[in-house]
């Protein structure tokens, strides 16, 4: 069986154990990827967080446009997922942390992100859990820096524009169902 077809298998087992915590049937496309990306400047970043990771559609794209230097730390819930995102990515600059994005602090060790990757479905969130990891991410990303989401409905606005003052929407036809990206904005300090 070919990777792109077994990567959707186990996210599809995936989302069956635990629909609410995977929040998709399938994985994001490579070309809703790209488009999300593209709103940041991972080239440049030393520290990019990617939140969600499942089966690595992001972890690539994202390791093929970091520098040398740069380090990534990749959150996936998922034991079994998080699992084969180690195995599938022997790269020295990614760090897989199989933990709920809300105790991200904890993994950081007070360090901030210059990008913030999230494919979590906030929508499929209990309401409480869905606050507190929000919560999370103006703490984490760096002054400058930017959060940069994948949803597949602009339910979420509201609430990035109350954490974020700078909050710009795109829309990615090329995935199903199409996606809905937003590039929150951190100011830089004065």
């Amino acid at each position: 069986m070919n990777q792109h077809l077994d990567d959707r298998l186990k996210f599809l087992r995936a989302f069956l154990a635990n629909p609410r915590q995977v929040g998709a049937i399938l994985p994001t496309s490579r070309w809703a990827v790209r488009d999300m990306l593209d709103l940041g400047d991972v080239p440049n970043a030393k520290l990019v967080v990617e939140l969600g990771a499942g089966t690595g559609v992001q972890t690539g794209e994202l390791l093929a446009r970091l520098g040398p230097e740069a380090e990534l730390v990749a959150v996936e819930i998922d034991p079994g997922l998080a699992e084969l995102l180690a195995g599938r990515y022997r790269d020295p600059r990614l760090h897989v942390v199989c933990d709920s994005a809300e105790n991200l602090d904890e993994h950081l060790d007070g360090r901030q992100a210059d990008i913030v990757v999230s494919a979590l479905p906030y929508t499929s969130f209990a309401p409480a859990l869905r606050q507190r990891i929000l919560d999370v991410l103006p703490r984490i990303v760096a002054p400058g820096g930017a959060v940069l989401v994948i949803q597949y409905s602009p339910l979420i606005l509201k609430e990035l524009r109350r954490r974020f003052a700078d909050v710009r929407v795109r829309m990615s036809p090329w995935n199903v169902p199409p996606a809905v990206l937003f590039a929150c904005r951190k100011p830089r300090e004065e």
